[in-house]
């Protein structure tokens, strides 16, 4: 009888699980959902350009320019507040499309406005588009996305927010040669052409998944999945992972697709009941979660990001480019390198995962804001002119807080905000989060020049980079690790049950009943 060999005992060795290929058509779908958010960045950007002309051509204060600036951010609030009750009442696809057409009229009024007053009113119509695309593009794309590939396409709406910002400098570029009181009507005009594509795009998308099980549609659901997960095995496990969230009893609607679960007497299908329990009666988990959303937003924000995108030719100014030409070129390097290191980001968050690339990104903003701040306090101390080296240091700074930005606070804020909340809660907490992310944003844009003139320009990204040091604080003790896990599982994540366990849920769960009524597909 031979010995038997030591190693008989110890299995064999598996070879790691390959990665499936990422599937094209849930790409496509996060590819033209994503594209809305190109509105806020061309906002945003062009405005640092328009708002020279506008002086000129209109004869308004700095004052004025400055709340015109950042106003939008604050407007944007009645976009992505309402934008949560919209999208679970018509749907994520059209609640898109509204969105695109609310910006494309608000391009049109600030293009064509005859005053201040008109662009005000432009810039509250055009701040509705962008609050509404801003929430609803991240939603949709993590709904959409299979799970091996969601944090790179969730990733996308920020890519496109960069995107849209490169195209805005170019835009003060191409058009800073007219007149005055043509160029930076231009500016705006232009604006208005990409929502009409975009919405005719959007038309060619199909609904979320996991909203047409809110509404019953198991049927459509399970197309739609078919088409966007990696396996058969897959889109039939997310669809029962959905039905289970929803309260649809195990089985009803597993049979022929012309079977329709009838599941608007569930509460919460059209979105009632939400705020109640994410605000007044939340579940420990679910205010966990929540403060994880609005946190993560408001240090995306306050830790200065919009204030170097919008007013990165003051601090350039400052650092010792006085040209235009310098000046201009500078800036336009700011929008290269935010939106070429956002690709960063894309590509390793499903690899990585999320917490590794939020502590790296808020660490390295950190040293660049402290580096710059440094680099302008000495240029204070010398005489004008003696600072040469202090401006190249200066705008290496900036480049390195942008790239920083880029690689995890800017894109990782809407993912981990889109794909933490229960279902039944997800589009009103993603509305609060935005919420929460334009009225920073809005906040900081309209006090920078205020700020920087009360405790100088170094004394500004001093006050920033103690922020973004508190951000990485919040952000290593309170933020688990979301990668790999399925969206209906995240919850667990917090101390929850999972599966949407939210405290309506639980409460009503003997009431609930599902119907079955047959119809012709």
């Amino acid at each position: 009888m031979s010995k038997p060999d030591a190693s008989d005992g110890i299995p064999a060795a598996e070879a790691p699980a390959k990665r499936p290929p990422l599937n094209k058509y849930a790409l496509a779908c996060a590819i033209l959902a994503s594209m809305n958010s190109i509105l806020l960045g061309y906002d945003i950007s062009v405005m640092s350009g328009a708002q020279l002309f506008m002086k000129k051509d209109l004869k308004i204060t700095d004052t004025e320019i400055e709340i015109l600036a950042g106003i939008i951010n604050i407007y944007s609030l009645v976009g992505s507040l309402a934008a949560g009750r919209t999208s679970d009442w018509i749907g994520r696809r059209y609640t898109m499309v509204l969105a695109a057409a609310i910006f494309f009229a608000g391009a049109l009024i600030m293009g064509l406005a005859p005053s201040y007053a008109v662009i005000m009113l432009g810039r509250f119509v055009a701040g509705v588009g962008v609050g509404y695309a801003l929430m609803i593009a991240p939603v949709y794309t993590a709904e959409v996305a299979p799970t091996s590939a969601r944090g790179l396409l969730t990733s996308f709406p920020e890519v496109f927010i960069n995107t849209g910002v490169l195209l805005g400098y170019v835009s003060n570029y191409a058009f800073h040669g007219l007149p005055a009181h043509l160029s930076w009507r231009v500016m705006f005009l232009v604006g208005a052409v990409p929502p009409v594509f975009l919405a005719l795009g959007v038309l060619a998308m199909p609904e979320s998944p996991r909203w047409l099980v809110m509404q019953g549609r198991i049927g459509d659901a399970r197309r739609v999945l078919a088409k966007t997960s990696d396996s058969p095995a897959e889109a039939e496990e997310r669809l029962a992972d959905i039905k289970k969230a929803i309260g649809i009893p195990e089985g009803v609607g597993d049979g022929d697709d012309d079977v329709v679960v009838v599941a608007h007497k569930n509460k919460g299908t059209h979105g009632e009941g939400v705020w109640r329990d994410l605000l007044l009666r939340p579940t420990p988990p679910v205010r966990r979660i929540l403060i994880a959303c609005l946190g993560l937003q408001f240090f995306q924000q306050a830790s200065g990001i919009d204030s170097v995108v919008l007013y990165s030719p003051r601090v350039f100014q400052k650092a010792g480019l006085q040209s235009d030409n310098n000046s201009l070129g500078a800036t336009m390097a700011v929008g290269a390198c935010k939106t070429l290191f956002i690709l960063v980001a894309t590509f390793f968050l499903d690899r990585v995962g999320r917490r590794p690339l939020l502590l790296t990104s808020a660490g390295g903003m950190v040293v660049s804001l402290v580096t710059l701040a440094s680099a302008l306090h000495a240029i204070d101390q010398r005489p004008v002119g003696q600072a040469t080296p202090l401006a190249g240091v200066s705008i290496a700074a900036v480049l390195a807080f942008v790239a920083s930005f880029s690689i995890g606070m800017g894109p990782i804020a809407w993912v981990y905000s889109s794909e933490i909340f229960p279902l039944r809660l997800r589009a009103q907490g993603c509305a609060l989060g935005t919420g929460m992310n334009r009225i920073m944003s809005g906040a900081i844009t309209m006090s920078f020049i205020s700020l920087y003139k009360a405790i100088t320009l170094a004394g500004s990204f001093y006050l920033y980079a103690g922020i973004a040091a508190a951000g990485w604080v919040f952000m290593f003790f309170f933020l688990p690790e979301t990668r790999g896990s399925i969206l209906e599982d995240t919850e667990k994540l917090f101390g929850g049950g999972g599966q949407d366990s939210s405290r309506e849920d639980e409460r009503d769960a003997p009431k609930k009943s599902t119907e079955l009524t047959s119809s012709q597909q």
